[in-house]
């Protein structure tokens, strides 16, 4: 018998492979990881089109509850569902170990990943540079160390991918020190607070005297919303624009083009927030 990671795409419930849905179909028990990322649809819609119960899995039960999921599974077959690729914009290598150290079988269903889907954008993949997260700065926390990785990558004439903050299930200082388990609701980085938080960081680096900059406020950048979705929305615009365009509801992904091939161009003109942007493709 097996444990399976399964990918459910990027879109909704059709996404999942026909042979991730087979084995979806036959597993004695089937969980859905819920804190890395969404469908555009609930479990309740997963749930009508596979024909059977999903137990959410959220950050507490994958990472000290182990145990519990992997039960049985040497003796009957249980899926792990992941939104995306199992090994793809999140990782579970940590699983994975931990089912070896049990000496449990285990199998990945692949899927489609944002880590490949950005190619919708226009830009060529082996074009990108390493990939980055940007996590939602608070008042006394503003941690600006993916800022050299993006630099890094456009000095190298690389596109960098921006993978945004997604807070699910979180509590707040005050109830963690109460012990309360009580949550806040859940959030989701958009691309506006995405450019607002880079162009505060590259506002910051001039004012301490650097010039040698990753970008400027008239850099042009690419928005994404709910890629592999029914509304999938592209948008290419300057930073500062880009801290005020509405793409609507989430997921976001961000990203930081490095030097543009024609070809790469001309696909960004079909994404163009406005004529000043195609203006800056054309340059």
């Amino acid at each position: 018998m097996m444990f399976y990671f399964i990918g459910l795409g990027l879109g909704d419930a059709k996404d999942i492979t026909v042979k991730g849905l087979e084995i979806v179909k036959k597993s004695k028990r089937v969980y859905l990881e819920a804190y890395t990322s969404i469908l555009t649809v609930g479990k309740e819609k997963l749930e009508e089109f596979y024909g059977r119960e999903v137990i959410l899995a959220d950050r507490d039960m994958v990472e000290t509850q182990s145990d519990e999921m992997f039960e049985g599974s040497d003796t009957e077959d249980v899926s792990f569902l992941v939104v995306g690729d199992p090994f793809g914009a999140t990782t579970h290598t940590d699983l994975v170990l931990r089912a070896k150290e049990k000496n449990l079988e285990y199998r990945v269903i692949h899927n489609a990943s944002i880590m490949n889907a950005v190619g919708c954008c226009g830009l060529q993949l082996y074009n990108f540079g390493e990939t980055i997260s940007i996590v939602f700065w608070t008042d006394t926390w503003k941690p600006d160390s993916f800022y050299d990785k993006i630099k890094r990558n456009r000095d190298l004439g690389m596109h960098t991918l921006c993978l945004l903050d997604i807070k699910v299930k979180e509590q707040s200082i005050e109830n963690l020190m109460k012990g309360k388990k009580i949550f806040e609701p859940p959030r989701y980085m958009s691309v506006n607070t995405a450019a607002e938080q880079l162009v505060e960081i590259i506002q910051r680096k001039k004012e301490e005297g650097e010039k040698d900059l990753a970008f400027t406020e008239d850099t042009i950048c690419i928005g994404l919303a709910r890629i592999g979705s029914e509304t999938q929305t592209i948008i290419a615009a300057t930073f500062t624009d880009m801290m005020t365009v509405d793409i609507g509801a989430p997921l976001h992904s961000f990203v930081i083009p490095g030097e543009l091939h024609p070809l790469e161009k001309d696909m960004l003109k079909l994404f163009a927030y406005n004529d000043d942007v195609k203006q800056l493709l054309n340059s």
